[in-house]
């Protein structure tokens, strides 16, 4: 069931979060910088994956934050001065997906994918989390862009 929330997605009680990043370790702008002020513990274990080139496009990346809780680390551009690819947009929820399952989580924070400095069309990112996300035994908080 997808449910859309408003507001500052951190402060979400789900048991995942879910923290729209790049490739190369850097989370310089928007709510992947607010994640890195939050949890410098995420940030400290997704630089080293990334240095050692464990994250990539289409794969989510998860590390624990507190007991039963989890930031899930997902990719949106490939480097922080790219824009997004709606198909690691894609090829990212299904892997979220398998991650849902294998870690059984019941609820699920997701922001507006690959929208924001990523440069992607919200009624296209929203259409493809609905069709991927919109089956799973988990509650999806879907947080859209913020109004202008």
């Amino acid at each position: 069931m997808i449910v859309e929330r408003a507001g500052d997605l951190l402060q979400d009680d789900a048991q995942a979060l879910v923290n729209p990043v790049n490739t190369v370790g850097v989370m310089g702008k928007g709510l992947a910088l607010q994640f890195r002020r939050a949890h410098p513990e995420n940030f400290e274990a997704y630089a080293k994956a990334c240095a050692e080139k464990r994250v990539r496009p289409g794969e989510v990346f998860p590390v624990p934050v507190e007991a039963g809780r989890w930031i899930l680390n997902f990719p949106t551009k490939r480097h922080w001065r790219s824009t997004s690819r709606l198909e690691d947009i894609e090829a990212g929820l299904d892997d979220l997906v398998r991650l849902s399952g294998e870690l059984g989580l019941v609820t699920i924070a997701v922001p507006p994918l690959g929208c924001g400095h990523g440069g992607l069309p919200w009624p296209t990112v929203r259409s493809l989390i609905n069709e991927k996300l919109g089956e799973l035994d988990a509650e999806i908080r879907l947080y859209p862009p913020e109004p202008l």
